[in-house]
């Protein structure tokens, strides 16, 4: 009989354990087919007897031939039965001497594992140590070139406060730095501050100060006051610190005349980044002191006075602001350029324009009451509006029974009113329309005001774009602060807003406000408060 080669497979196990099982049957059985012929041969034998019983001999020859075969297969079951039981063994050994094997294989694998971590180990102990050895070396080398450095400005600072008490001069040659004996010059250039110091004496003229500053002495000395703390600086022993008036005079004229940085440093007496520096300080601190105080959404008392002074002037009720989007042009920006395209103006221009928006609610007065600043100029007036604070409030429920008047360029809202857009309108839309239009007209001159008195806002200015929303929030806070001082604008500064306005793709978002409008502009027309033009 010939065996699998392998007996690691279970087709070949099962295979053979088939065949060990028949061959046990068989020796359980090995007389099985011979009882059956030696029956039909005894039968055969007596039928035969009974015919002829002179054939005796024969059966008798027949016997004994039958014990002689049943003799031999007893023999050959034993034989087998010990082939069988040999294979057996040489299964089980086998098997046994595999498993032995798969034993051994594992301890071998787990001691390679063992080992591979215990080295991974060390090396990671290794490097983290020679890493803090090398961080206490470099901290060690950063500390001692500090000293080395404080006490290097020390000296320095002595030796020329001693030698500019020596020759009372603004250049100083020759000075020793303390550090190897090297040979140091300190160099100020001299700057002409002639302009600044005749605007800020007393007998300076009112009139020329205004035109200057967009405001008078008075609301000058109290900005100048509420951002003292903030905007302040400390002399040192090098020169002394820039006056604060000054620093402010600085922001205020660069935002009123938007002009160049190098006309600035000019006009003052400063070096040109020191008046960048101080313009985006100033912007900073008026945005983050003076915007909480002269720029927020009015109280209950306020929205009151509102109300009633809109519905004066339209005859609309629960009008608590009128909205605005106008666009500042930018230089091209790095990143986003298509984003900062603003297209309507490049094809009036025939130049091409890139801008950012700043939209805008302001009260009767023209006093901004919030605003959005800094979305690129690419984005419709609905599109900014939906990306505003004041979009996020009103879905939390802030305006709630109010209105806001916007123009056409804006959708018709649960909160945001704007006149009838579509052709062929009725009577009392076109009354309705008018008399919106005189809510609209209050938003359209506090920007034409804004970016009258702050020039900075027609030009592209040279402040990067991130830093963009700082400055022109300033000049909302200005505003409000000239607005609310009762300060009035020179008649030459006066512009025109050139924005155009785009109907959104969905005009109407809200049916119940659909209908309320339709209510306002009947309750207008013939309650006797709509327009008299098309009578």
């Amino acid at each position: 009989m010939k065996l699998p080669t392998t007996f690691a497979d279970p087709e070949s196990l099962s295979y053979l354990y088939t065949l060990l099982q028949s061959s046990f049957d068989q020796m359980n059985h090995p007389n099985t087919d011979n009882n059956t012929n030696n029956n039909a041969a005894s039968t055969t034998a007596r039928k035969r007897g009974r015919k002829n019983h002179d054939d005796d001999d024969e059966d008798d020859d027949g016997s004994s031939n039958n014990q002689e075969e049943q003799g031999s297969n007893t023999k050959r079951s034993k034989k087998k039965k010990e082939e069988l039981k040999g294979i057996l063994t040489s299964i089980l050994l086998l098997d046994e001497q595999e498993k032995l094997e798969h034993q051994h294989s594992n301890r071998v694998s787990e001691e390679e594992k063992f080992s591979l971590e215990t080295n991974h180990k060390k090396k990671t102990k290794a490097m983290l140590q020679y890493y803090e050895n090398l961080d206490e070396y470099y901290s060690h080398v950063e500390e001692s070139e500090r000293v080395k450095r404080k006490k290097s400005r020390g000296m320095a600072r002595a030796v020329a406060v001693a030698a500019c008490e020596r020759e009372g001069e603004g250049v100083v040659e020759g000075v020793k730095s303390g550090v190897g004996g090297s040979q140091r010059r300190l160099w100020v250039k001299d700057r002409s501050g002639a302009w600044w110091d005749e605007c800020n004496k007393e007998g300076f003229p009112e009139e020329d100060f205004r035109k200057a500053f967009r405001m008078g002495r008075e609301t000058f000395d109290m900005i100048c006051e509420e951002l003292n703390s903030a905007i302040v600086k400390e002399d040192t022993t090098l020169r002394n610190a820039i006056p604060v008036r000054q620093r402010v005079a600085v922001c205020l004229w660069r935002l009123a005349t938007g002009d160049p940085l190098r006309i600035v440093s000019k006009r003052f007496g400063l070096g040109i980044s020191t008046c960048h520096k101080l313009v985006l300080e100033v912007c900073t601190a008026i945005k983050t002191v003076l915007m909480p105080k002269y720029l927020q959404w009015p109280d209950e008392g306020a929205l009151r006075r509102v109300k009633r002074e809109f519905e004066g002037v339209s005859g609309i009720p629960n009008v608590v602001g009128s909205m605005y989007t106008s666009h500042v042009p930018i230089i091209a920006p790095k990143i986003s350029v298509a984003a900062y395209f603003n297209k309507r103006h490049t094809e009036r221009n025939q130049k091409t324009s890139y801008s950012i928006t700043v939209q805008g609610v302001v009260d009767h007065r023209g006093v901004f009451t919030d605003v959005c600043i800094g979305w690129p100029g690419s984005m419709p007036d609905d599109q900014v509006l939906e990306k505003s604070a004041l979009f996020q409030r009103a879905n939390g429920g802030l305006l709630k029974g109010v209105w806001i008047v916007g123009s056409s360029g804006y959708p018709l809202m649960d909160w945001v009113l704007v006149p009838y857009s579509q052709q062929n309108l009725t009577w009392t839309q076109h009354a309705f329309n008018e008399k919106i239009g005189e809510v609209q007209r209050v938003a359209r001159e506090a920007f034409a005001r804004l970016k009258g008195r702050w020039c900075c806002l027609q030009k592209r200015t040279e402040v990067k774009l991130q830093d963009l929303p700082v400055v022109l929030g300033a000049c909302c806070v200005l505003h409000n602060i000239c607005e609310l001082k009762g300060e009035k604008m020179d008649p030459e500064l006066e512009v025109g807003l050139v924005d155009d306005e785009m109907v959104p793709e969905i005009v109407v978002r809200s049916m119940s406000s659909m209908k309320a409008r339709d209510a306002i502009a009947h309750n207008l027309l013939h309650h006797g408060l709509a327009g008299t033009s098309f009578v």
